[in-house]
């Protein structure tokens, strides 16, 4: 079973910082792909980044490029998303799931076989 856990959610005011961390609980996590995703309020989940499980290749979504930025530790079995500049728009829960790897197609949703919990985001003007 793979099991994933996010935290480091909160409220901050716009222009701050957060590191959301997804701990990954299983044997082989260097054979997942791990993408963070996001969901408003009245509003469709959509994918924010995603870190491959091979080369390392990352995508991001273009409302948070040069913003927020990916990275796994293999040695932790954890995938971190800084967050910098944060704007209200941000504000969501933050989930992360574990799947195979997709390239151009990460941020589907429903490619991904495990999800976390998530963590709320709330980003204040």
């Amino acid at each position: 079973e793979v099991r994933l856990v996010e935290s480091g959610g909160g409220l901050v005011q716009a222009g701050g910082s957060l590191r959301l961390s997804c701990a990954v609980s299983v044997f082989t996590f260097e054979d997942y792909a791990i993408g963070w995703f996001r969901e408003a309020p009245g509003k469709e989940r959509e994918g924010v980044s995603c870190v491959s499980n091979s080369d390392d290749s990352v995508y991001y979504a273009d409302s948070v490029k040069g913003r927020f930025t990916i990275s796994r530790d293999n040695a932790k079995n954890t995938v971190y998303l800084q967050m910098n500049n944060l704007k209200p728009e941000d504000t969501a829960v933050y989930y992360c799931a574990a799947g195979g790897w997709y390239a151009s197609s990460w941020g589907i949703w429903d490619l991904y076989d495990y999800w976390g919990q998530g963590t709320q985001v709330t980003v204040s003007s």
